[in-house]
């Protein structure tokens, strides 16, 4: 629907009638959203509503609402997801190949627990140990006895020029620039 605008009255109808217009869509979608999200809703409502009734289920609630959360910044290394993904497989093919079915669940949910604790500082820091304690002892000497000499260069005191106060530096000077500056 063109309408032929020709003056500055006819834009301004124009415009307000395109607002107006405007405002009904943006109404109308709004609605739209509303009733789609509240069907959408409708079986988790229902699902709630059922589970309401049954005693005992705020209890297992509990229990299993720690199991998706992760402490800490929430983002993890590659690390910590490769553990995550390589040590259930690797306790369902190894330990837990004849275990029951409850078995399993428990040992795989101490597992990834244990799993989100394990991050490449930590695993670094237990390598850095590791190979401090395997190190060969000559080198620690040596670390030693490097110290030491960096310690006894601390102690002698550096050779300055003997100290002049700002008085002495501009006293032979009209212009009051120090005997030492290096100006040109």
């Amino acid at each position: 629907m063109r309408i032929k605008i020709s003056n500055i009255t006819d834009l301004q109808t124009e415009i307000a009638r395109l607002k107006l217009e405007k405002k009904e869509h943006e109404q109308f979608l709004v609605n739209q959203y509303q009733l789609l999200k509240h069907k959408v809703e409708a079986p988790a409502r229902l699902f709630n509503m059922v589970v309401s009734n049954v005693p005992g289920v705020d209890m297992v609630k509990g229990l299993i609402s720690g199991i998706g959360s992760k402490k800490g910044s929430g983002k993890s290394d590659w690390l910590t997801k490769t553990v995550q993904l390589a040590l259930p497989l690797v306790l369902n093919r190894t330990l837990l190949k004849n275990a029951s079915w409850l078995k399993k669940g428990l040992v795989l949910f101490a597992s990834e627990t244990a799993a989100r604790e394990v991050n490449q500082t930590s695993v670094s820091s237990v390598i850095d140990k590791i190979t401090s304690f395997i190190k060969p002892k000559k080198k620690k000497k040596k670390e030693k006895l490097a110290e030491a000499e960096v310690v006894t260069a601390q102690v002698a005191p550096p050779q300055h020029p003997p100290m002049i106060t700002a008085e002495e530096s501009v006293q032979d000077n009209i212009y009051g620039i120090p005997k030492d500056s290096e100006t040109y």
